[in-house]
């Protein structure tokens, strides 16, 4: 299970503080910014890469984003 993922030149991860949340950096991890503020996926569990995709595990099924976790779309529940 991962909660952290690199996309390009940053890294994405699940919010530590709300699991509803991705937070992404552009330095590393030193300082991290909210990309994804909602609850339609609900508290996401698991996180990673697919080719160009990201795709989540969360309480209400599993997700995908192709714009680097900005929107999530349902995949299967």
């Amino acid at each position: 299970m991962s909660q952290i993922v690199q996309v390009g030149n940053e890294i994405l991860r699940i919010s530590p503080k709300n699991p509803c949340h991705i937070e992404y950096s552009y330095n590393g991890g030193r300082s991290w910014l909210s990309r994804y503020i909602g609850t339609v996926a609900g508290p996401f569990k698991d996180l990673q890469t697919v080719g160009t995709q990201l795709v989540a595990l969360s309480a209400k099924g599993t997700f995908y984003s192709k714009d680097q976790g900005r929107t999530w779309l349902l995949k299967s529940r």
